[in-house]
């Protein structure tokens, strides 16, 4: 997706901590630009953060990625920061969005709504066909990732059960998917959450 993709948000008044997962392509970054200007909040991504380290340690994306493969250091820097995050804003009461493929692990039950992402391969190949990455590249990142997951912290990445939404955003354009999450978050009403998921802090 491109920054002309990025839907015009409406203003909804709300106090939720959201996260968003997905993989790449998925259209993460373009629901989490939009539910920014909806909410009138700040959102921070694990690329984000992934960025930030690469420059603290001089390095290109391509070596940091490089390095993540061979040791856990990497990984476990990136989740600490993300969870420090998550615990900060999980007991601001102020609107939040955090997004990254263990978000929604990471803040679990800080988090007041869980999003999942995802949409057809050939989908996503083709909407980050102007990143770096290639198809093949991509393919074994995310398989990459997902073995480094579960023997980090016992993690099925696969595992979207705890999810309170998860949407195939290859069926609806970005301003759709937008509008679907912000009426979820608008019809949101503790008085008759019967209760989310719960998760078991991930061990970092």
């Amino acid at each position: 997706m491109t920054d002309d993709d990025v839907p015009t948000a409406r203003s909804v008044d709300s106090d939720l901590f959201i996260t968003v997962s997905g993989p790449p392509g998925c259209g993460a970054t373009t629901l989490c630009e939009g539910l920014s200007a909806a909410l009138d909040c700040g959102y921070v991504s694990g690329g984000d953060i992934f960025r930030q380290l690469a420059e603290e340690r001089e390095m290109s994306l391509s070596q940091l990625t490089a390095k993540a493969d061979e040791t856990d250091e990497i990984d476990r820097a990136l989740d600490r920061r993300l969870r420090t995050i998550a615990e900060k804003w999980g007991a601001s009461s102020k609107p939040f969005v955090l997004e990254s493929r263990l978000s929604g692990w990471l803040a679990g039950n800080r988090a007041d709504l869980r999003i999942w992402l995802d949409a057809p391969d050939e989908v996503r190949v083709e909407r980050t066909r102007d990143r770096d990455e290639m198809e093949a590249e991509m393919r074994v990142r995310e398989v990459s990732e997902a073995g480094r997951y579960e023997s980090y912290y016992d993690v099925d990445i696969t595992d979207q059960s705890f999810y309170d939404l998860a949407i195939n955003t290859g069926r609806w354009s970005p301003e759709a998917t937008l509008e679907m999450v912000l009426t979820a978050i608008e019809e949101y009403d503790p008085a008759v959450d019967e209760g989310a998921f719960r998760t078991d802090d991930v061990e970092l």
